[in-house]
């Protein structure tokens, strides 16, 4: 029986690369399965993972589906003006 993670929170692209990459290893995915999925080459799917703000939405609800995420938006519980975001 698979174990069910906690939900994270993002704030930067950054952190979406390590969540789709750790995601896709707990899957015990390669890269090139994922690309297979979505349709994209294995060389694509591994600049994604260290390039995510290309990352098209269209790709990331695919690899999503893909690698076993689900991705729910909402707001933050605090919106500190000091706090600055890469967004």
């Amino acid at each position: 029986m698979p174990s069910i993670l906690p939900s994270q929170s993002l704030v930067t692209a950054l952190q979406l690369g390590q969540l789709l990459k750790a995601a896709r290893k707990r899957r015990k995915l390669t890269q090139a399965a994922v690309a297979a999925r979505l349709g994209l080459s294995q060389n694509r799917v591994s600049y994604l993972e260290q390039h995510p703000d290309d990352i098209s939405f269209k790709q990331l609800l695919s690899w999503c589906a893909a690698v076993g995420l689900e991705l729910r938006l909402g707001e933050r519980a605090s919106l500190d003006p000091a706090h600055k975001t890469e967004w």
